[in-house]
C-alpha cells in the first residue's frame, strides 16, 4: 500500500473542506503557519489542531459521492450488483461491469472505494496517535474527539472488511519506516474484533445521544454497533443467536432513548422529510456526509436524473440517467401490497416531473429515484432550482435501527415479541401497509427482509443484507432465493460464490506483494 495507504501531512483543507464546525475554531487554525511545512509532530500542539483533524476525518467520507469515470459516482457502487438498479447511459464500462456481474481487480469503483476507505483509516488513526500528546487540553473534549475519531475508524472498517474479507487492519499512523508499511491480510473474524473494541471506544467517549451539527453521536455509534452485532450473526462468522442478542439490545437501547425523546430521534412522519434540506441531521437521520455550498456540494443529485434523451428536468442541467430502479423491483411494492405509498409520485420514485425543474409537466420513460432528491437544487412548479444542492448524504436513518431491532430480537428469542412487532410495524403504518401480527418465526423474519429490500432501497444496505443473509429478494415470488445461483431479473446475471466478496484492486497488489492471494474467482 505504499501509494495508497501512507501516512499524509495535515492539508490546508482541514477545516475549509469541512461544514462541520466551521467557526471561530477553524478560524484560529486557518490563521497558523504553512500547513505544508507540517508534521504530525509540530502540528498536534493545541486543541483546535484535534477539532481539525477530526473533521479532516469527517471531509474524507466525501469519496462516497465522488466521481468514478463519465456518468457515474461511488455511491452507485453499493447497489449496483443487487439487482435492484439499472443504467440508462451505456457510456461507463466500469458501472456496465458491476451491473453485469463482470466486474475484476481493475474496477475503477472497487479501486476508490478502497483508496477512500483507507484514507479515512489514515485520518483516524493520525487523530487517535497524536490527540492524546496535545497538552493543555480539555480532558472531556479530548474524549468526545477521540470518540469521534473511534466510530469513523470502525465504520471504514466495517464496510472494508464486507467488501474483501480478509483485509489489512492498520491500527497505526504508517510512514515509510513503519515495519507494517507493507501488511498482509487479517482474518474477517480479527477485523471484526477491532471494529466492536473501537465502537464500543466509542460508546464510553461521553458523546451527546443525537448531534444536529452532523458529528457522530452515541445515536449513530450504538445504531452501527447493532448493524455490527447482526451482520456478524450472520456469514461469514455464524456467530448466531447470542450476536443476535447483542444486536437486539444495542438497537433497543437506541429505540428505547427515541421513546423517551421523540422530538430528538424518530421517524419523519412524511417521505418528503428525507430528501429536505431542512431536516439536514435531525429526527431520522443518525449520521450523514455533510455538504453545504461554498464548501462541497452534494454530487450525486444528477445521477438521479433520466438521461440526455429525456427533456431537461432540472436546474442542474446535467442529466446523466446513472442510477435508475429496476421495472420488476419499483413494480414489486404494489404488486405484493397494492396499498403501499412508498412507490407513489414523489415518495420514493418519480415518473414525471417538470421542464427545467419548474416548468411544464414532462412524463418520464421509467421510474426514477425520488428518495433524496433535492427540490430546491432541482426546481418545482413555480420555483426555479438553484443547481446548487446542499442536501446531505445519509449514511445511517432510524428506520434501519427499528428493523435490526425486530429481525435480530426474532432470532435472539425463536419468535417475535411485542417491541418486535411494534418496530416492523412502525415502518409498514408510515408506508400505508396493515399492521403485522401473529406470525411464526420464519414468516415474521421474511417480513422483516422485505420491508429491509423496500423501506431501505437505494442506501448501501441492500447488498449487505445479501451476504449476511446468503439470500436475495425475489420480485416475482415475494419470496428469498439463495445467494448463489439467483438470478438478477433486470440483466439475466447470475450471482455466483466469487460474487460474496470483492477483488482487491490490482494496484494495490502490485504495489503490496503482501496482500496474496487474490479472493477467490478473480
Amino acid at each position: 500500500m505504499k501509494k495508497n495507504i501512507i501516512l499524509k501531512t495535515i492539508q490546508l483543507a482541514l477545516c475549509g473542506a469541512m461544514l462541520i464546525g466551521a467557526g471561530s475554531g477553524c478560524k484560529k487554525f486557518l490563521e497558523e503557519k504553512d500547513p505544508s511545512n507540517l508534521s504530525p509532530d509540530s502540528y498536534f500542539t493545541l486543541p483546535e489542531h484535534a477539532d481539525a483533524a477530526v473533521f479532516a476525518a469527517y471531509a474524507r467520507l466525501r469519496f462516497i459521492g465522488e466521481d468514478a469515470g463519465i456518468f457515474t459516482n461511488n455511491y452507485v457502487f453499493l447497489d449496483a450488483a443487487t439487482g435492484t438498479v439499472i443504467t440508462k447511459t451505456a457510456q461507463n464500462s466500469d458501472l456496465n461491469n458491476l451491473l453485469g456481474l463482470v466486474y475484476n481487480g481493475d474496477n475503477l469503483q472497487i479501486g476508490n472505494w478502497w483508496k477512500g476507505l483507507y484514507s479515512v483509516i489514515a485520518q483516524t488513526n493520525l487523530v487517535l496517535d497524536n490527540v492524546p500528546k496535545i497538552n493543555p487540553m480539555d480532558e472531556v473534549a479530548r474524549k468526545k474527539v477521540m470518540g469521534e475519531a473511534y466510530f469513523l475508524r470502525a465504520w471504514a472498517y466495517f464496510y472494508a472488511v464486507r467488501l474483501w474479507g480478509d483485509v489489512p487492519l492498520i491500527l497505526k499512523s504508517q510512514t515509510p519506516q513503519s515495519s507494517d508499511f507493507a501488511p498482509g491480510r487479517t482474518s474477517t473474524e480479527e477485523v471484526y474484533k477491532a471494529i466492536v473494541d473501537d465502537l464500543q471506544k466509542a460508546e464510553a467517549a461521553g458523546l451527546p445521544w443525537k448531534d444536529n451539527t452532523g458529528r457522530a453521536c452515541a445515536a449513530a455509534v450504538k445504531a452501527l454497533l447493532g448493524k455490527v452485532y447482526l451482520t456478524m450473526a450472520g456469514f461469514p462468522l455464524n456467530k448466531g443467536q447470542a450476536y443476535y442478542k447483542l444486536a437486539a439490545d444495542k438497537s433497543k437501547e437506541v429505540i428505547d432513548y427515541a421513546n423517551a425523546h421523540p422530538s430528538e430521534i424518530g421517524l419523519f412522519s412524511s417521505y418528503d422529510d428525507l430528501h429536505s434540506v431542512g431536516t439536514n441531521n435531525k429526527l431520522e437521520l443518525l449520521f450523514q456526509i455533510q455538504y453545504l455550498s461554498g464548501v462541497a456540494e452534494n454530487p450525486v443529485q444528477t445521477t438521479m436524473l433520466p438521461n440526455n434523451s429525456q427533456p431537461d428536468i432540472s436546474a442542474k442541467g446535467i442529466m446523466q440517467g446513472t442510477y435508475v430502479p429496476s421495472v420488476s423491483f419499483y413494480n414489486s411494492y404494489k404488486k405484493f401490497e397494492p396499498t403501499d405509498k412508498r412507490p407513489d409520485q414523489q415518495q420514493f420514485f418519480y415518473t414525471y416531473y417538470f421542464s427545467k425543474g419548474s416548468g411544464d409537466t414532462i412524463k418520464l420513460d421509467a421510474p426514477y429515484i425520488f428518495k433524496f432528491f433535492d427540490i430546491i437544487c432541482h426546481g418545482s412548479p413555480g420555483k426555479p432550482g438553484t443547481g446548487i444542492s446542499n442536501l446531505n448524504l445519509t449514511l445511517m436513518r432510524y428506520a434501519e435501527v427499528l428493523l435490526t431491532y425486530a429481525e435480530a430480537q426474532n432470532r435472539a428469542d425463536g419468535a417475535p415479541n411485542t417491541d418486535a412487532y411494534t418496530a416492523l410495524n412502525a415502518i409498514r403504518l408510515r408506508a400505508n401497509l396493515p399492521a403485522k401480527a401473529g406470525l411464526n418465526q420464519a414468516d415474521f423474519e421474511q417480513s422483516v427482509w422485505r420491508e429491509r429490500w423496500h423501506e431501505l432501497s437505494y442506501e448501501g444496505v441492500v447488498w449487505f443484507d445479501m451476504l449476511r443473509l446468503r439470500k436475495v429478494y425475489n420480485e416475482d415470488t415475494n419470496g428469498f432465493d439463495d445467494f448463489v445461483g439467483h438470478v438478477n431479473k433486470s440483466n439475466g446475471a447470475v450471482l455466483a460464490k466469487k460474487h460474496l466478496l470483492y477483488p482487491l484492486p490490482v494496484f494495490e497488489m502490485k504495489n503490496n506483494p503482501n496482500l496474496k492471494p487474490q479472493n477467490e474467482g478473480y
